[in-house]
C-alpha cells in the first residue's frame, strides 16, 4: 500500500528521550511508518521496546503496521541499524531520525515540500549551517561546530557540490534510490557515505534549513570529535576515489 514516508530510527541507550521523540514523530501530519532498530541498548531502552512489542503497540520486522521494532542480535553500530531499517522501508521517501531531541520532526514537512516541487528531485538534506538560519545563529562554537564546517568544506572540494551541512542527520531520499546505494558503513561514517554515493551517482542534493538543539556529551551525545571526525573525512576521501 502507498505510504509517503519511512522514518528510520536507530536507537542505542536512548531511554530518556525515546518515548518523547516517538510522540513527536507520530504527531507529524504525514502518512508514514516508523521503523525502530535497537542496537543492543543496556539502559532499559531495549526492555521498553520489548514491552511495546508484547503489548502490540508495535510490530516486529515482519509486521505490516505503521510502527515496527527490530531488536538487533548484536551491537553492530548506528550504520548497521540504519541499513537494517532501510531494508524494511516501504515509503516513497525515507529519512533517518535519531532517537534524541536534537532535531524537530515537524521539519519533515518542509523537506518533503521542497523534494516534491519536481519529479527530478531525489535528495533533500536539512541544513543546520546555512547562512542566516536560526540554527546557525544560536549554535555554540564548539569543536563539533568547527568539525561540521570542516567536513562540509572537504565534501564541497571533493564532490563539487555546494552542500553546507554534510553531517546532518536529516537526509531525505527517495526510497528506491536509497535502497540502490549499496551502503556498507556500520558506524557514524554512514552519514558521509550516503552523500558521497549520491554525488558519485550524479544526484543533485538540495538543502532546506532545519531546527537544531544540540545536546552535550554529558546529555548522551555519542559522536567523538577526533575519532569520528577523522573516520568521516576518510570516508569522504575513500568514496571519492573508489566505488
Amino acid at each position: 500500500f502507498f505510504m509517503k514516508l519511512s522514518v528510520l530510527m536507530p536507537v542505542y541507550n536512548e531511554r530518556a528521550t525515546l518515548h518523547e521523540i516517538l510522540r513527536r514523530v507520530q504527531a507529524v501530519p504525514i502518512d508514514k511508518e516508523i521503523i525502530i532498530v535497537d542496537n543492543c541498548s543496556t539502559d532499559g531502552t531495549r526492555e521498553d521496546l520489548q514491552a511495546m512489542l508484547a503489548s502490540s503497540e508495535a510490530e516486529n520486522a515482519d509486521g505490516s503496521g505503521r510502527l515496527r521494532v527490530v531488536l538487533q542480535p548484536r551491537n553492530g553500530g548506528k550504520g548497521s541499524s540504519v541499513r537494517r531499517a532501510l531494508e524494511l522501508a516501504r515509503g516513497e521517501w525515507v529519512i533517518v531520525q535519531d532517537a534524541d531531541l536534537e532535531y524537530d520532526p515537524q521539519d519533515y514537512l518542509q523537506l518533503l515540500m521542497v523534494a516534491e516541487r519536481s519529479p527530478n528531485r531525489h535528495a533533500v538534506f536539512g541544513s543546520r549551517l546555512q547562512r542566516g538560519t536560526d540554527s546557525l545563529k544560536g549554535m555554540p562554537h564548539t569543536s563539533f561546530y568547527y568539525g561540521r564546517i570542516g567536513l562540509s568544506i572537504l565534501f564541497r572540494i571533493l564532490y563539487a557540490s555546494p552542500l553546507s551541512d554534510v553531517a546532518t542527520c536529516y537526509k531525505l531520499m527517495r526510497r528506491s534510490l536509497a535502497q540502490s546505494l549499496d551502503l556498507k558503513g556500520s558506524g557514524f561514517e554512514l552519514d558521509f557515505e550516503i552523500p558521497a554515493r549520491l554525488r558519485r551517482r550524479g544526484v543533485r542534493i538540495y538543502e532546506v534549513p532545519v531546527s537544531y538543539a544540540p545536546r552535550t556529551e554529558l546529555e548522551g551525545k555519542k559522536i567523538r570529535v577526533v575519532k569520528d571526525g577523522l573516520h568521516a573525512a576518510w570516508t569522504l576521501i575513500k568514496y571519492r576515489f573508489s566505488g
